[in-house]
């Protein structure tokens, strides 16, 4: 009997690629069944290595390119163009904010969201406009920044100004001092453009559940600098819905709440900044998974194992293997979980359908050590949950009494 295993999980943040994690399952899975029938389907989520999937899935090519860091340096970017295929519309461009103003990007050192700025995406997107594209998907996730997207604003020619009519320095520990935008020096192209950003529909700019107060703990905010972030992001959402968004207004239906509207909280509140230039902010599996045929892929599949950097409360607000399992369990197929660490609320999971988890780490280590050696950690924990099965599998399938037939070494 052949066994029919998809393997879809996300990347590891700061360590491997999603198609390296793919790899690596894969290679603990052969050590137990060699003849396995593998289907790798590596995901992004829209945080890093989004652009280049994309690019490779859709036939196009990565575009290099400099623009402006998180912390105000000039840093190696790109972005992607896609060929489209043999169906017609205007070119499009891949602009992976992580890529710019990802977390990874960011110094440990000077992790203070207070001052980080995603002035980069917007020269990212003014290159992709330069480039030819007329319609520009942003992917949001693994963000350094909490400035509301006020930095790629400014990129794209909008003024910010405080009481003072002084240009606002970088980074969302300003923004409560926001006074006016004036858009008149916007790319005009913006007005043509077709700009989505693909973003988790769960992270809303403010409020309770607002963008700072989740990950800005993440990110090296202290409890203080939290509410100084949150003000300043409710300061910016009543100045871009009075000053800018009108400007972008949809010809029919309601506005878009930026405080409160799905996706908005992306990246730091980059989705609402984009969203008042008229960008359209979509469920980014809607988007992302778009062509990979995904569900069929997995209901072929006797198992699924899935993968991401860190399973915990989080994980179920709109993750990787949160979305395969609900499709998985869709198929009624059992998924397996295989995850960096392992916190609070990763039990969470089993009501999505996930129905088996396990961390990789074999023991206490730096944290330098577990990224150094990931895929070799996630091939040994492959290995040991598929000998496992085996085991589960032989001991269901024998009279009581009779002896259990070794696993292959």
């Amino acid at each position: 009997m052949t066994h029919r295993i998809a393997i879809a999980p996300s990347g590891f943040k700061e360590s491997l690629s999603a198609a390296r994690v793919a790899e690596a399952i894969a290679t603990g899975v052969r050590r137990v069944i060699p003849d396995a029938e593998l289907d790798l389907i590596p995901l992004v989520d829209g945080g890093e290595g989004t652009a280049e999937a994309l690019a490779l899935a859709g036939g196009g090519r990565l575009i290099a390119c400099t623009a402006t860091g998180p912390v105000g340096d000039p840093v190696p970017s790109h972005f992607a163009l896609l060929s489209g295929g043999t169906t017609p519309g205007p070119l499009t461009a891949v602009v992976e904010m992580a890529a710019i103003a990802g977390l990874a990007l960011v110094p440990p050192d000077r992790r203070h969201p207070g001052a980080t700025t995603t002035y980069g995406v917007g020269e990212l997107i003014r290159a992709a406009l330069d480039a030819g594209a007329r319609r520009v998907l942003v992917g949001c996730g693994d963000s350094g920044t909490s400035d509301g997207g006020a930095g790629a604003l400014q990129a794209l020619g909008a003024r910010l100004t405080d009481r003072h009519g002084r240009e606002l320095r970088p980074g969302g520990g300003s923004l409560h001092e926001l006074e006016h935008i004036d858009p008149s020096g916007l790319d005009p192209r913006l007005a043509d453009a077709d700009l989505l950003v693909a973003c988790n529909p769960y992270n809303v700019l403010c409020g309770k559940r607002g963008v700072a107060r989740v990950f800005g703990p993440q990110k090296g905010a202290t409890p203080a600098e939290v509410e100084l972030l949150s003000a300043g992001l409710e300061r910016l959402a009543a100045v871009l819905t009075r000053d800018l968004a009108p400007a972008f207004a949809p010809p029919a239906g309601a506005p878009v709440d930026l405080r409160t509207a799905p996706g908005t909280g992306a990246s730091g509140g980059l989705g609402a900044g984009l969203a008042s230039v008229g960008a359209r902010l979509l469920p980014r599996y809607d988007v992302l998974l778009d062509g990979l045929d995904l569900d069929a892929r997995l209901a072929r599949a006797d198992f699924v194992i899935t993968a991401e950097g860190a399973l915990d409360h989080q994980t179920v607000r709109g993750k990787i293997p949160a979305e395969v399992a609900r499709r998985a369990q869709a198929a009624g197929i059992p998924v397996l979980v295989l995850a960096g660490t392992i916190g609070p609320g990763a039990q969470d999971v089993r009501a999505v359908g996930v129905d088996a988890y396990s961390a990789i780490l074999p023991a206490p280590m730096t944290l330098g050590e577990a990224i150094g050696r990931s895929s070799e950690f996630l091939a040994d924990a492959t290995e040991r949950a598929m000998r496992i099965m085996a085991l589960g599998t032989r001991l269901a399938s024998v009279a009581p009494g009779a002896p259990v037939t070794p696993v292959a070494a």
